[in-house]
């Protein structure tokens, strides 16, 4: 669940009632939804744009097929279907409920439904599924069990966790009272324990096998709560994890939380507890922190209290892990929130063009290796279906070039892959949505040991990011060679650094005719080679 300070969104306490009356927006939003549920947006040839107006809406992200989407639930696979819920509300940042969509491949997304609803006007937060493969909480073996944040009685600071169940997973019952009461709501005096108890928030719930009992991790404003249960009802705190030791970086608040075990690639076991928070106080990023470490069914325990990131863009937050079917032990899934509670609650361009706000990221596969260091780091790539909703590569073999120059291919939504090459420029890169004057464009480059995209050259004077423009992420000071994978998709930009370890992700808002590529090289010349664009399937 994520949160915005003023004001709060649907992770929040509820907001005023809508007043009577209908908005340009609503009646977009319900033009857009006559035409059923899509998630996968259609990427519309330039004749059937004309025809029906343009439209933003993503071409290989998941998207609302209206109103205002916000965090990802973790997804579970029932009958062969990925399901996927997410936080949904009529109104940009306003209460709602969960929905659901389902997928065969993580690339195309459909069937749209409401899942939990709103009740009695209180909405209902994030939180995680799980499949109660032995019936241990009384539902039946293979209930779906849902543990999500409600604000009982509408307070802030009685942010409590609720269960629900269902045999279907469309369909829910609700247990009335909390299952993990806020230990803090009536006690709290001082407005520093007044605001810990407004922060008890997104329980993700994980199996521990080897101890036969469930595990439960709550967000809270400077650590995350551990708690453990036998059978998903009855739950008792165990311990708490606090980064805040030994003069580290204050991160913010920790929300949307996760721990998992992973198997690394020399074959060892480890843990990861992670959250997603706001660290720009601190000049750090605003989006999934993660820990490596152990579990020793009471306490996690950190390798290093410095954290890693998963992304290092402005756009990546409330993101969720689950286990690949493929290889569960060693390959995770994991899909994040394209948005910033920087500027989240507002509208955007597709609020007008399609009636929707918000997409997730494209789905990835991570990995954990182990760095030269000794060190280890969870990677990142995009997952291969997503190949299969792209057109057949265009390629370019080599190309030197030295100032700017306008590449051989220009589109709204499709992924390059290249690699560059350089000795004395100090700034390369690839300008993606490039006007044709090039007077906008976002720039994804290398500059002084650090890769960047800067979405600067293309902010809107209605639709400003500003001061949020540019992202960076450091590599190697020494290297002279990066190789770039670039998903581009109408209305925002991931960018994946040589082998995954590094990536940055960020909304941009182009505009109608931003679409041509350029390569750059500045303060002398860079060899780009190897170069694949994938278009988008219309």
């Amino acid at each position: 669940m994520t949160h915005s300070p003023a004001p709060r969104g649907p992770q929040g306490p509820p907001g005023p009632p809508e007043r009577p009356g209908v908005s340009r927006r609503s009646v977009v939003a319900a033009l857009a939804g006559l035409g059923g549920a899509v998630s996968l947006g259609a990427c519309a040839s330039p004749r059937e744009r004309a025809r029906a107006g343009e439209s933003l809406r993503a071409c290989f992200h998941m998207t609302p097929p209206r109103g205002w989407l916000c965090d990802c639930q973790r997804p579970v696979v029932l009958n062969g279907r990925t399901h996927l819920y997410y936080l949904h509300a009529q109104t940009n940042a306003g209460p709602g409920g969960w929905d659901v969509c389902t997928s065969e491949d993580l690339v195309a997304f459909g069937g749209n439904r409401v899942a939990i609803p709103m009740g009695d006007g209180v909405p209902v937060w994030t939180g995680s599924a799980v499949v109660d493969e032995d019936g241990t909480a009384g539902f039946g073996a293979g209930a779906l069990v849902v543990l999500a944040t409600r604000p009982t009685g509408g307070r802030a600071r009685h942010q409590e966790q609720y269960l629900y169940w269902s045999h279907d997973g469309e369909s829910f019952t609700a247990r009335p009272e909390p299952v993990i009461a806020n230990p803090d709501g009536d006690v709290a005096v001082t407005p520093e324990e007044i605001g810990n108890a407004e922060w008890f928030r997104d329980p993700k719930v994980v199996r521990d096998q080897d101890r036969s009992q469930w595990v439960c991790v709550i967000g809270r404003r400077k650590y995350l709560s551990v708690y453990v249960s036998g059978n998903l009802i009855d739950w008792s705190w165990a311990s708490n994890f606090d980064y805040l030791v030994d003069g580290a970086a204050d991160l913010g608040g920790m929300e949307c939380p996760d721990l998992f075990r992973i198997t690394a690639d020399d074959g060892s076991a480890h843990w990861i507890i992670a959250a997603s928070m706001d660290a720009y106080a601190s000049g750090l990023p605003m989006t999934y922190a993660y820990w490596v470490g152990q579990w020793d069914g009471t306490r996690f325990t950190a390798d290093d209290i410095a954290p890693q990131w998963l992304d290092r863009g402005w756009d990546w937050y409330a993101a969720v892990t689950w286990p690949s079917e493929e290889d569960p032990e060693r390959v995770r899934h994991a899909i994040g929130w394209m948005n910033n509670w920087k500027y989240a609650a507002r509208d955007t361009p597709t609020d007008a063009s399609d009636g929707y706000n918000g997409q997730m990221s494209v789905v990835r596969r991570i990995r954990l290796v182990r760095r030269p260091d000794g060190r280890y780091s969870l990677l990142s790539e995009p997952v291969p279906a997503l190949r299969d909703a792209l057109g057949e590569p265009r390629a370019l073999e080599r190309r030197e070039v030295s100032g700017r120059w306008e590449a051989p291919w220009s589109g709204r939504a499709y992924e390059l892959e290249l690699d560059i090459e350089w000795d004395a420029a100090d700034d390369v890169g690839v300008s993606v949505g490039c006007a044709p004057d090039d007077a906008r464009h976002t720039d994804i480059g290398v500059r002084d040991g650090r890769v960047y995209v800067d979405r600067g050259p293309s902010d809107r004077t209605d639709y400003s990011f500003r001061p949020y423009l540019r992202a960076e992420a450091p590599i190697d000071p020494g290297a002279r060679r990066v190789h770039l994978r670039i998903e581009v998709d109408t209305q925002s930009v991931e960018v994946f650094v040589d082998d995954g370890g590094v990536v940055v992700s960020q909304q941009v808002y182009f505009q109608a005719d931003d679409a041509a590529v350029r390569l750059y090289a500045h303060g002398g010349c860079a060899v780009f080679s190897h170069a694949a664009f994938r278009p988008a399937r219309t």
